[in-house]
């Protein structure tokens, strides 16, 4: 558009301007000087290019071409005259006309919707008052009637007609659980999923539109199908039980539309469509695409394709996602059963060189066994010389050359995930690792599987498989057999600390043995097996498992975990040290600590308490985060610039105590401790001793209290008790003290657990002990951009209601 400016008035020039035949030269000048428009020369490029203009029409083909257009107020597309023209008059259009529909300016508005010559509108032109009883005004009314419908029709065809509609992009949500339903698949980089997200703005809003299309278009049941459709074009579909969906035309031969929402092809009768209007563009279509983490290397490979295929198609699975783009990369997670199953590290071994795989045989004899771990229930795991054993020596030599000339950092992990299989350094060689829990940024736990151990390590220690060495590292199944020894007295569950250092220091103690398969587990993928020394071998009498069932080492079992004391028996310490038998030398890993940290004496404290945690005066801004909510009575806030030097020594503590072999435990009440709570470990004081080996205990940095096993204790060492205790005991100031309702709690600790906040301090109430002091404060809600929430408004508006008494 050139904005044309005469005086106060500005016109708008619309490019291209259309060429006037000779013959409707003087009309069309007529109507330019009345409408005071100006003409310029066309852009080529914007309109076709006419290289010979026949000087006029027959009148009778313009009163024809009149009399069609009439019929049709939303327009006929040119291309579709000549068919309609022989219809109604039984003689043949002049197709050259086609070529030149500026012969047919003068009767008709020709709008160009493309560069191509026949792709245009044709709507049929005001027709001229002769009734001369009309006056001006009635005239300038009915002319600019028939302008404003001509305007109006013309912006719904150029809306309707519009190759390229936008749509929004799914945006997926930063927090909350996910669930999506997998319809089909290309490759694992573009895995079509429905249904994306649940919630206001996806599955529910998508049920609100789709009911607003059902109401639109059968109140609008005289609208008609569309006279020309593209292929890419968004369109109104009336589907099955009268239902109107959302859809893409992907071919035209055959009707074939694509449904945006619902992600399926389907073959429509052509009076089923009709135009998709724009309140029903503003919805970002929920069948979308994602990329499945950990196998893009092989997102083409048809083995996997077809396992990815058969484990997903058409199930729902709860999803983490990992990457937020156009094409999310996504982990997806089978919690169907008792036991979450992570579908792309399943998927990936399929993978495995069945070549490689190990083939046992009942009753078949195997030396230079290696036992790599055992764990406390007496299993252990072990490597059998095999093909894939001395495959997997190849390629780990290969890596070991080839990261020589390396820099290692350039194959630092950079997006940790659960199933991801890397590379880890042990004992100067490199491991295949798969990692299982993330605990943190920097700590998660990983298993070694060809040893079968799992140990907890740094992110930054682990390295990204090169791509050259990528295909033939994961091929390689893993080399870790699981095995129980046979014939060992029945149901004895856990074994007794006794029986599995006795079963570690014979394993240690060997380099190498001998064994003889005598059943396997397939369900549970577990081998029964004999093992012997080899000078033992093959003497049954002299096997490990003889040994060890006559060996006087059951006669505990009833009892070991019932009888620990708090003084700290010669049992706990037969405990601890059974679970360091977990870790056999070839598992163990170098602690990354302080000397100070790792020294035997260690775990006696020279620094009794940190330092306190500096409270703000009365009066004073400070911003935090709610851990903990009961009520408006008691809360729990953390300072909000020192989360970062908590999650930092929670990390730590995560590397630390998952490494370190645990210590006889002297408890106390009221001293401090490191407990293991779930997966992460804590700074604990101790609140209550019970007498079925409980303990109750305090966390000093988030302020919930909590029931652990005495098992599940530790010395706090003083790197870790530099950190002043973060947990702030508060109450809401600005609302009147009572008994808070279960029901008002309920609100409150939705409306602020787990969320930051700006504390105006209204008092400090302080104590000798950090843990005891109290702090009554405002909570201030400044996420908004342009205003404030104080929370005790909302408690006294909302919640006064729920509560008991006054």
């Amino acid at each position: 558009v050139e904005k044309i400016h005469r005086g106060d008035q500005m016109d708008g020039l619309l490019y291209p301007a259309k060429k006037i035949p000779p013959v409707a030269k003087r009309d069309a000048e007529q109507e330019k000087a009345s409408q005071n428009v100006t003409s310029s020369k066309a852009d080529p490029l914007l309109k076709p290019n006419m290289e010979t203009t026949p000087a006029s029409l027959s009148s009778d083909v313009k009163e024809k071409v009149i009399s069609i257009l009439l019929k049709y107020s939303n327009g006929l597309w040119a291309h579709a005259l000549p068919k309609v023209y022989q219809d109604a008059y039984q003689v043949k259009f002049p197709e050259d006309i086609l070529n030149n529909l500026e012969l047919l300016s003068d009767v008709c508005v020709v709008d160009y919707v493309s560069e191509a010559p026949r792709k245009a509108i044709l709507y049929a032109k005001p027709q001229r008052c002769t009734d001369e009883n009309l006056n001006v005004t009635e005239k300038v009314k009915r002319h600019d009637g028939v302008k404003a419908a001509a305007e109006q029709q013309y912006e719904e065809s150029k809306d309707q007609y519009l190759e390229n509609i936008t749509v929004p992009s799914l945006i997926i949500p930063s927090e909350g659980s996910v669930s999506i339903m997998v319809l089909d698949l290309k490759n694992t980089n573009e895995v079509l999923i429905r249904q994306v997200y649940v919630g206001k703005d996806y599955s529910s809003a998508q049920e609100q539109m789709e009911d607003e299309m059902k109401a639109y278009y059968s109140q609008n049941s005289t609208l008609s199908p569309p006279q020309s459709l593209t292929v890419g074009q968004l369109v109104a579909v009336h589907a099955e039980e009268d239902a109107w969906l959302r859809a893409r035309i992907i071919s035209l031969e055959d009707n074939r539309v694509y449904y945006v929402d619902h992600g399926f092809t389907e073959f429509v009768e052509s009076n089923s469509v009709c135009r998709l209007q724009k309140q029903f563009r503003l919805l970002p279509f929920q069948a979308a695409k994602c990329k499945l983490a950990g196998l893009e290397a092989f997102c083409d490979d048809p083995v996997l394709v077809k396992a990815v295929e058969s484990q997903t198609c058409f199930k729902i699975f709860a999803v983490e996602i990992l990457e937020k783009s156009d094409i999310p990369l996504l982990v997806l997670y089978d919690t169907s059963g008792e036991d979450d199953i992570n579908i792309n590290a399943t998927c990936l071994k399929t993978l495995y060189d069945k070549s490689l795989e190990l083939h046992l045989q009942v009753d078949a004899l195997y030396t230079n066994v290696r036992v790599t771990s055992v764990f406390s229930d007496g299993s252990l795991c072990c490597q059998v010389p095999s093909k894939g054993l001395s495959r997997l020596s190849e390629i780990l030599q290969k890596l070991e050359d080839y990261f020589l000339y390396k820099q290692p950092s350039e194959f630092n992990v950079l997006l940790p995930f659960c199933g991801k299989i890397c590379l880890f350094p042990s004992k100067g060689k490199w491991a295949r690792v798969e990692i299982k829990i993330i605990h943190t940024r920097r700590a998660l736990d990983v298993k070694f599987m060809d040893i079968g151990t799992v140990a907890t390590v740094k992110v930054s220690e682990l390295k990204e498989i090169p791509p050259q060495f990528l295909r033939e590292v994961i091929s390689i199944p893993p080399q870790a057999l699981k095995c129980c020894l046979a014939d060992l007295p029945p149901n004895t569950g856990m074994w007794t600390p006794d029986a599995v250092l006795w079963l570690r220091d014979a394993v240690t103690n060997c380099p190498e043995f001998s064994m003889k398969l005598i059943k396997q587990d397939a369900s549970k993928g577990i081998a029964h097996i004999y093992l012997f020394a080899p000078e033992n071998f093959p003497d049954m009498d002299r096997s490990i498992n003889r040994q060890i069932k006559n060996a006087d080492l059951w006669k505990h079992q009833k009892d070991v975990f019932l009888s620990v004391t708090p003084s700290g028996t010669s049992s706990t310490k037969a405990i601890s040290d059974a679970v360091s038998a977990l870790q056999l030398s070839s598992g163990k890993l170098e602690k990354s600590f302080p000397d100070s940290a790792r020294e035997p004496g260690s775990a006696v404290s020279t620094i009794d308490m940190p330092p306190p945690l500096p409270l703000p005066k009365p009066g004073d801004l400070m911003d935090i985060y709610v851990s903990v909510a009961c009520h408006p009575g008691h809360f729990i806030v953390q300072p909000w610039n020192e989360l970062n030097n908590l999650y930092a020594l929670m990390e730590e503590m995560i590397l630390y105590y998952s490494r370190a072999e645990e210590k006889p435990v002297n408890i106390e009440k009221n001293k401090l401790y490191a407990a293991k709570i779930g997966d992460e470990w804590y700074r604990v004081i101790i609140k209550g001793i019970l007498r079925n080996g409980f303990l109750s205990v305090y966390e000093l940095d988030y302020g919930k209290h909590e029931f652990v096993s005495i098992q599940k204790v530790q010395p706090l060492l003083d790197t870790f008790r530099r950190l002043p205790f973060q947990a702030i005991t508060a109450q809401l100031a600005g609302v009147k003290s009572q008994q808070w309702s279960e029901e008002a709690s309920i609100v409150f600790r939705n409306l602020v657990e787990k969320k930051p906040f700006v504390a105006q301090i209204q008092a400090v109430n302080d104590s000798t002990n950090s843990w005891d002091r109290k702090i009554v404060t405002f909570l201030v809600d400044t996420s908004l951009p342009h205003i404030d929430t104080w929370i005790h408004d909302f408690v006294s508006q909302s919640l006064v209601e729920f509560s008991k008494g006054d």
